[in-house]
């Protein structure tokens, strides 16, 4: 139904035009001002996901719906702007990869999209060793993750520079090959 690929640099444009639709319709519709700017901040792109080849781009023929990928860096959420990053490497059997910067078209939510690259970053996961997987959802996503057996071990409030706050939720999975 969906083909996917990897993304590479060229592509950043278009993905950054996917995730501003993303968050600003679909958290826009749950979120107030003050929080959509903070999760602004703390969401984005990470370059490094896609310098390390662990992003991808799911289409639907020609056109971009969702994006998403995995990583086996510390770092759990935010773009290249995000404060607080990481790109010390994890280790597979000990650490938890990281599920991160997943983002769907809003004309194409509950339609398998986020589903698909769940599958498809859970399986690059098992492949280098990792058995646990951990992201940080939002409140569009909470849902999703949960009926993919993804539990919350964490609550926590993202304060952006400006003093705005948005609840975040670290997510954790044992994964399987």
């Amino acid at each position: 139904m969906y083909s996917h690929s990897i993304a590479n640099l060229e592509d950043v444009p278009q993905i950054e035009v996917l995730m501003a639709s993303s968050i600003s319709t679909l958290l826009g519709e749950l979120l107030n001002d003050h929080q959509l700017e903070a999760a602004k901040e703390s969401m984005g792109l990470d370059t490094q996901l896609i310098e390390d080849g662990t992003y991808f781009l799911v289409k639907k023929e020609e056109e971009l719906i969702g994006s998403g990928g995995y990583s086996y860096r510390k770092t759990l959420f935010g773009g290249n702007h995000t404060p607080n990053r990481s790109d010390d490497l994890l280790v597979p059997g000990k650490d938890a990869a990281k599920v991160r910067a997943m983002y769907t078209d809003p004309s194409w939510i509950r339609k398998g999209v986020g589903s698909y690259i769940l599958n498809l970053a859970e399986n690059s996961i098992v492949q280098l060793g990792f058995n646990k997987a951990e992201l940080m959802a939002t409140v569009s996503g909470i849902l999703l993750y949960e009926k993919r057996g993804y539990k919350v071990v964490e609550e926590i409030e993202y304060e952006s520079k400006l003093g705005n706050k948005v609840p975040m939720y670290k997510m954790e999975k044992t994964i399987h090959g």
